[in-house]
């Protein structure tokens, strides 16, 4: 059993024992589905590994992480009622499963729960541990909306995209680790050097992401390729293409994406808009660009290379997803 597998299970078996149905069922049975939803729970398992990195058990870290996964978990709810999402993990959304005023409550339920599970700490860890979630729950709410504006914007730009990326998805990546080096005892420096490894990793897997949205594999991405195109989402490829493609490419794809109905070759014609633009090279550079920096920050941890080696291989293997 490799360490990933073990740290997921010590997390599972936690998870199960605190989900709790009781009364008003209509609150709490929507709170137990999404937790229950089959998932990688890649950010708990991040907060393990890195309290494990500093030679602290684990489990002490157990309340952190469990707040990490209740918060990500009440940001989907919420976010699948703004983007009217009828799936999750292909299973009904809470909002379709139950209705939109239900999934609002208990998402609201949800960020609460998650502020408890810091009362177990000591003062001065619970104080950091809060001081870093109240600041990361706030960006994640700043890319949203950045997100959401976007959507009826024509003049977004790549530093602005990438902003949005990194508060929607690397902050709370980055706050997990961190928040694993609060409870493993880690100086100020590791800390932030930690938080960095994962902020800039979390920029370079959803620019991965975009990258294989369009390019990917269909049998191995895991989603539908050409959803961000279909959806007509304003991506790091889409935002290249429209600064570095033809005039007429540029007029192609503009009327594509301004278009309500969906042309049987609007993908294709799309996807080689960005080959010709070299959109697809140039999101391939930013992505080894943000991965080494982040490898870089794990270098400089003040500690031995074989504890970092799960952290090294956890971020390889996000990285390293096949095409």
């Amino acid at each position: 059993m490799d360490a990933i597998t073990v740290y997921r299970e010590l997390f599972l078996s936690y998870l199960r024992s605190k989900i709790l149905i009781k009364e008003p069922k209509g609150l709490y049975d929507p709170i137990a589905y999404i937790l229950q939803l089959r998932a990688k729970r890649m950010r708990p398992i991040l907060v393990l590994m890195a309290t494990d990195l500093f030679g602290e058990e684990p489990k002490k870290a157990l309340d952190a992480a469990l707040a990490i996964e209740i918060f990500h978990n009440f940001t989907l709810i919420h976010d699948d009622i703004m983007d009217a999402a009828p799936l999750r993990r292909n299973q009904p959304t809470v909002h379709e499963k139950w209705d939109i005023n239900t999934g609002i409550l208990s998402g609201d339920a949800m960020l609460i729960q998650a502020y408890q599970c810091f009362e177990s700490y000591s003062p001065l860890v619970n104080k950091q541990l809060i001081t870093l979630f109240s600041k990361t729950a706030l960006e994640i709410c700043e890319g949203q909306q950045y997100d959401v504006e976007f959507e009826t914007r024509d003049d977004v730009t790549i530093d602005e995209y990438l902003k949005m990326i990194e508060f929607k998805t690397a902050v709370l990546v980055a706050a997990a680790l961190q928040m694993g080096a609060i409870i493993g005892g880690a100086s100020a420096e590791d800390q932030e050097h930690l938080y960095n490894y994962g902020r800039l990793l979390g920029i370079a897997f959803q620019l991965q992401d975009d990258y294989l949205d369009a390019f990917g594999n269909p049998e191995t991405f895991g989603k539908q390729v050409g959803g961000d195109i279909i959806e007509n989402k304003k991506t790091y490829l889409y935002l290249e293409a429209l600064l570095n493609g033809s005039e007429t490419d540029k007029t192609t794809i503009n009327e594509l994406f301004s278009a309500t109905a969906i042309s049987d070759t609007k993908v294709d014609t799309v996807k080689e808009i960005f080959v010709r633009s070299k959109a697809d090279l140039s999101i391939k550079a930013e992505i080894k660009r943000y991965t080494d920096k982040a490898f870089y920050e794990l270098d400089q941890i003040n500690v031995s290379p074989k504890r970092k080696k799960g952290l090294k291989q956890f971020g390889e293997s996000l990285m390293h997803r096949e095409e």
